[in-house]
């Protein structure tokens, strides 16, 4: 670490005092995460920073993977939008996939994959986001009686540099483009072009972004 990393945080903490707390906290914490991480055979990556434990339902046979860089806020003083609940990663076949690349950030996230999430780099997502690529439950009665967990199930794609503010609900089968910002509270049913800003319930295109 350079002098001026050195000072850079020493300033923060003098400004935020609640920031030192938090780290001695998840330093604490650290051996208990790595101990959940390698129970389910997720492999722990570089410069990981994990503020509180996930909740972890992987299926067996599925994959969970993410890449170095990942920061979790899983209690609520770990951020000023203070997480309803802690980050969940769940996978419910043995086929499906939670993939995510490098320098990612979550906020008391929800990622459930039936089929696939497949998440790019430097994607940062608000927080109490919800992104799920199934319906969970047929629509109709006589499809809930034969099969109560048979719901559709697409995949979701979300490319590089993504923002997703707080309280959003991503469905099944979309794809966002990358650079793109969703607006807080939106609900995302269909696909995002890239470098623009998508708000609503459904989500629909607000803005273009300049590159």
């Amino acid at each position: 670490m350079t002098q001026e990393n050195r000072q850079s945080i020493t300033a923060r903490v003098r400004a935020m005092p609640w920031l030192l707390g938090l780290e001695l906290r998840r330093r604490l914490a650290w051996p208990a995460c790595r101990m959940q991480f390698a129970w389910h055979g997720i492999s722990w990556g570089r410069r990981w920073r994990l503020f509180g434990r996930p909740i972890i339902q992987k299926h067996r046979g599925s994959t969970i993977k993410a890449g170095d860089g990942l920061v979790l806020r899983s209690w609520p003083r770990a951020n000023p939008l203070a997480p309803r609940q802690p980050v969940v990663w769940a996978t419910r076949t043995p086929e499906a996939h939670i993939v995510i690349g490098a320098d990612c950030g979550f906020t008391g996230t929800v990622l459930v994959a039936a089929t696939g999430i497949t998440i790019g780099d430097r994607v940062q997502v608000g927080g109490n986001v919800s992104i799920v690529d199934t319906d969970f439950h047929p629509l109709t009665p006589d499809a809930r009686a034969a099969n109560f967990n048979a719901g559709a199930t697409r995949p979701i794609t979300i490319a590089d540099d993504v923002f997703i503010g707080m309280d959003s609900l991503l469905l099944k089968g979309v794809t966002v483009g990358a650079g793109s910002v969703v607006g807080a509270g939106s609900v995302v049913t269909r696909d995002v072009p890239p470098g623009t800003v998508v708000a609503g319930n459904p989500a629909q295109v607000v803005r273009t972004l300049e590159p």
